[in-house]
């Protein structure tokens, strides 16, 4: 314990005490390094939070490396300052290396912008997303078929750019699929990885459209490296699963003025209140898993 008491007291009353302070300011160099350092922790997050913390805190650095030359005339503290300015400035180079390596094409800056910026998905992490698609956006045209009823194999996972898609089982309209929604979400879901299956509907493009389209093996190899993209597309296709379900939910009837709520499997929204309920024959096939585009037995769906 003396030895420790010794050491502080040293380290602490080595020194003698400022008994009398400057009455001079330091030079403009020196406090302009520090408004440098000030405006410098204000950056936020990302890369350009980052471009923007590294070249404020770079410029104090120097600042204060030219601050020490001239004024102090103090070897060790222009050596540190001017270190960490070199430190500051080899990270703003290697950032700016990170944002150039990832610049994508328009359709794909937009797709990040409009889908996965909002979730707070990093530049870095999109690149492995997009990357796993081979950066290339498909074009269907007008008229032709996506996936054709029966026939189709579900090997991949795509995500409509722009356009529509018209989807129909046996001939007969369900809904629409919009920019931003997922072609093939229930197939996905309905299968597991080392399962496979065909379309058990028919998708046709009603106007020219542009996909992105990623193939099942490479996109679960993806998952199995990056366990929070895994989450991330689960969250996804999840939503857009619950979007397709409510969309055939508005298009549902039961017969005799009855509307079936598929949030309440149990209960209907009567639309003729002098006529009593009546309950189904047979559970909506709709809400079973894998098939969520089907149409419930025993019920007659609107005219598209």
């Amino acid at each position: 314990m003396g030895e420790n008491a010794s050491f502080w007291e040293s380290l602490i009353y080595a020194h003698p005490t400022c008994t009398t302070w400057k009455q001079e300011a330091e030079g403009s160099i020196y406090h302009l390094a520090s408004i440098f350092f000030v405006v410098g922790f204000m950056g936020g997050s990302g890369f350009f939070g980052l471009l923007y913390v590294f070249s404020l805190l770079g410029l104090g650095f120097l600042c204060s490396s030219v601050w020490a030359w001239l004024d102090v005339c103090a070897a060790d503290i222009f050596s540190w300052n001017f270190v960490l300015f070199a430190i500051c400035f080899v990270q703003f180079v290697y950032v700016t290396y990170q944002v150039r390596s990832v610049a994508f094409d328009r359709e794909f800056q937009e797709l990040y912008s409009a889908l996965f910026q909002p979730l707070g998905i990093s530049l870095t992490v999109y690149r492995k997303i997009v990357l796993c698609c081979d950066a290339e956006v498909i074009t269907l045209e007008k008229e032709h078929c996506y996936a054709m009823q029966g026939k189709t194999p579900i090997d991949k996972l795509s995500l409509l750019v722009s356009g529509r898609i018209r989807v129909t089982v046996d001939g007969e309209f369900l809904h629409y699929i919009f920019p931003l929604q997922f072609l093939d979400s229930p197939e996905w879901d309905s299968l597991r990885p080392t399962e496979e299956g065909i379309f058990q509907v028919t998708l046709t493009a009603e106007t020219d459209c542009r996909y992105v389209a990623w193939r099942r093996k490479k996109l679960y190899l993806l998952f199995a490296k990056h366990r929070f993209i895994s989450r991330l597309f689960s969250i996804l296709i999840g939503s857009d699963i619950a979007e397709k379900l409510y969309a055939l939910n508005d298009r549902v009837h039961v017969g005799q003025g009855f509307r079936y709520d598929i949030r309440l499997p149990n209960f209907y929204h009567v639309a003729l209140p002098e006529t009593p309920p009546v309950q189904p024959s047979h559970p909506p096939h709709h809400l079973q898993r894998g098939s969520p585009r089907r149409k419930p037995a025993g019920v007659a769906n609107c005219g598209s």
